[in-house]
């Protein structure tokens, strides 16, 4: 430990197997380290949200993965698409609100082809065209070039054509075992992995999840980590990474007990010391609830995401959890630190 803990201090860069081992510390011990790595990266100790607004456009997916309780198919949340007028509204409201990112967010399709999505880019850009497009998913982009029998780069291509600004990188587990028996019906690791390489080719900024709790081992979620940061190594295009923990209530795996509160915060401080090339560690206060995700702000985490988020997805679960801009500020400014409001680059908008 006294090894690893000067490794950490002196800001050096750890393998996976010394990554693994931080697993067993102590929570506090390895709290206080992970804050110590973001004061290393970010000595001015803010911490940013944005103001945004999830769409999820769709619930139709052929992907039908066991960890997700949203899906048509889970008949929990009757089918439904929404036409482009109603997305507009929606987009129009946040705008009233100040709002300045839209994450549209689909599922697998399989009627949508490329045009469909280039016609819903183009509608809201011609609407909105100071509306940031942080959407669509690396899962959407395989699905879409599958279809359409043409390399994931022409996708991606067109979509930025059409207006799109950035691509969240929604990663789930980044692990082929966990994969295959949870959404095999839904991209590989090798193909996340190439899709970020092309929307890195392509100027669209991304970043990495981790949905984590799916009866994965400590060595997996090291996995997991070890690719994210090999593929933000030869990009430098992952802006943040954002961990979530596994919500079974309602899915096909209601049968797994939920990770913990303490395995978040290890979850949360071990990317922050082993992901040395990613700025933006964001806390999940959606599924975590606002509280543990401000704890999350010492260990290890330095954005909290957005705050005018329609979410949809995670509340299909059971889990619902909602809050304001002014909480916000409130909720970090009680943790000693200045909160910023934030643009889609992680820009200062607005401090306060």
């Amino acid at each position: 430990m006294d090894r690893l803990l000067k490794k950490i201090y002196d800001g050096q860069r750890l393998n996976d197997e010394e990554a693994l081992k931080l697993f067993s510390w102590d929570l506090l011990d390895l709290g206080r380290a992970a804050d110590f790595r973001t004061h290393l990266a970010h000595p001015e100790d803010t911490i940013g949200f944005i103001v945004d607004r999830i769409i999820n456009f769709t619930n139709i997916c052929r992907a039908c993965c066991a960890f997700c309780a949203f899906h048509a198919r889970a008949e929990l949340i009757a089918p439904y698409e929404m036409g482009l007028e109603e997305i507009l509204d929606k987009i129009e409201e946040l705008v009233e609100a100040g709002g300045t990112q839209v994450m549209l967010q689909g599922g697998l399709h399989p009627d949508y082809d490329l045009k469909r999505y280039i016609e819903l880019v183009e509608t809201v850009k011609a609407r909105f065209p100071h509306i940031w497009l942080h959407s669509f998913s690396p899962a959407e982009v395989v699905h879409i070039a599958q279809k359409e029998r043409i390399h994931l780069r022409e996708v991606i291509s067109a979509l930025k054509a059409a207006g799109l600004d950035s691509m969240p990188g929604a990663s789930d587990l980044l692990v082929d075992r966990i994969r295959q028996a949870v959404s095999p019906n839904k991209l590989t690791v090798a193909q996340w992995c190439e899709v970020q390489f092309c929307l890195a080719e392509e100027g669209l900024p991304s970043s990495a999840t981790m949905t984590y709790g799916m009866g994965e081992t400590d060595k997996e979620k090291i996995t997991h980590l070890a690719v994210v940061r090999k593929v933000a190594d030869r990009t430098g295009n992952l802006q943040a990474f954002i961990p979530w923990s596994f919500s079974p209530a309602r899915t096909r795996l209601s049968h797994i007990i939920p990770a913990t509160g303490v395995d978040y915060l290890k979850i949360v401080a071990i990317a922050r010391i082993f992901l040395d090339n990613i700025r933006y560690i964001q806390a999940g206060w959606l599924t975590e609830g606002l509280r543990l995700g401000q704890i999350a702000l010492s260990f290890g985490a330095n954005d909290m995401g957005g705050v005018l988020t329609e979410e949809v997805v995670v509340k299909a679960t059971g889990i619902e959890t909602q809050t304001t801009r002014d909480e916000m500020i409130s909720l970090i400014r009680s943790t000693g630190k200045k909160p910023v409001q934030r643009d889609s680059l992680y820009r200062t908008v607005q401090k306060f």
